[in-house]
C-alpha cells in the first residue's frame, strides 16, 4: 500500500501518518504540510525510507500540481488518500453566530481551505489512483455540514464549506464511478477530536466524546478497512453509520 495524507503536520493528519507507518504493508506514506511541525519531522528523521514530506499550501493550485508531479517521480500509484485540511478558526477568524458577523473575505477563506482545496486535489490525483485495484479518496468533514441535521444554526462559513465539500465528494463519486469504477470517494465525520481546531470549543462536550487524534484515526481505520465500491459517494461517521446530507 501507498498512501498520502493532506495536512499532515498535526492533529488528525499527523495521527494518520503514525498509524500508516505502524501498518506493515504500507510501503511508503506521503504527507503535505504548510507549516512543518516539529512531530512531524521527527517521524521523517525515523523513518527517511517510508515517509516522504511535501509542502503544499491548498489554497494554490500550482503548489499541488508541483507536489504531485513530484509525488509521481517516486510512486506508480495510490491505494489511500486521505484530505485532513480543514479550518474552523484563527486569529482574524472566528465562526460567526449570527448574519451581522458575516464577511465575504472570511467566507472565501472557509471554502478554499475546507472544500475547494480537496476537490484540487482530486482533479490532479486521478491518475495516481486509477490502477484497477481498490482506491480510497476519503476527506474528514463534519456533522455540522449537514443541512438535514443542522437545528441549531450559526457557523455559517464552516457549514457551507463542509457542506460544499460533502458536494464535492458526491460529484467526484459519481463521476469517477463513470470512469474509475474500482475508486470509492467519502465524507468522513471524525466525531469531536481534541485538537487545536476544537479546543475553543471544548466547554460543553462529555469527556467520553471527546476523542483524541490517536482514537480518532482507528476508528476511522475501521470504517476505511470496510468500504466497498458500493460505499462510494456516502457521509459515514467515525463509527461508520450513515449521515444525512
Amino acid at each position: 500500500m501507498e498512501a498520502l495524507v493532506i495536512g499532515a503536520s498535526r492533529g488528525i493528519g499527523l495521527a494518520f501518518i503514525r498509524q500508516y507507518l505502524g501498518m506493515i504493508h504500507c510501503q511508503r506514506v506521503y504527507g503535505t504540510y504548510r507549516h512543518l511541525s516539529a512531530e512531524l519531522k521527527l517521524l521523517q528523521t525515523q523513518y527517511p525510507e517510508r515517509l516522504v514530506l511535501l509542502p503544499v499550501d491548498v489554497t494554490k493550485e500550482d503548489q499541488i500540481i508541483q507536489a504531485i508531479a513530484t509525488l509521481k517521480g517516486q510512486a506508480q500509484r495510490l491505494d489511500e488518500v486521505i484530505y485532513c485540511v480543514g479550518l474552523l478558526h484563527q486569529q482574524t477568524l472566528q465562526p460567526e453566530k449570527s448574519l451581522r458577523h458575516i464577511h465575504p473575505e472570511n467566507l472565501l477563506t472557509y471554502f478554499q481551505i475546507n472544500a475547494i482545496g480537496a476537490v484540487l486535489w482530486a482533479k490532479h490525483l486521478a491518475p495516481l489512483l486509477r490502477h484497477g485495484d481498490r482506491a480510497v479518496f476519503a476527506a474528514i468533514s463534519a456533522k455540522v455540514g449537514s443541512i438535514e441535521d443542522n437545528r441549531l444554526g450559526g457557523w455559517y462559513g464552516y457549514r457551507a464549506s463542509k457542506a460544499a465539500l460533502n458536494m464535492f465528494l458526491k460529484n467526484i463519486a459519481i463521476e469517477w464511478k463513470r470512469t474509475m469504477s474500482q475508486a470509492i470517494v467519502v465524507a468522513l465525520h471524525p466525531g469531536t477530536t481534541d485538537t487545536e481546531l476544537s479546543q475553543p470549543f471544548q466547554k460543553n462536550v462529555p469527556p467520553e466524546k471527546l476523542f483524541t487524534p490517536e482514537r480518532t484515526a482507528n476508528q476511522l481505520r475501521l470504517v476505511l478497512d470496510r468500504l466497498t465500491d458500493q460505499d462510494s459517494g456516502q457521509f459515514l461517521s467515525w463509527d461508520g453509520t450513515p449521515l444525512p446530507w
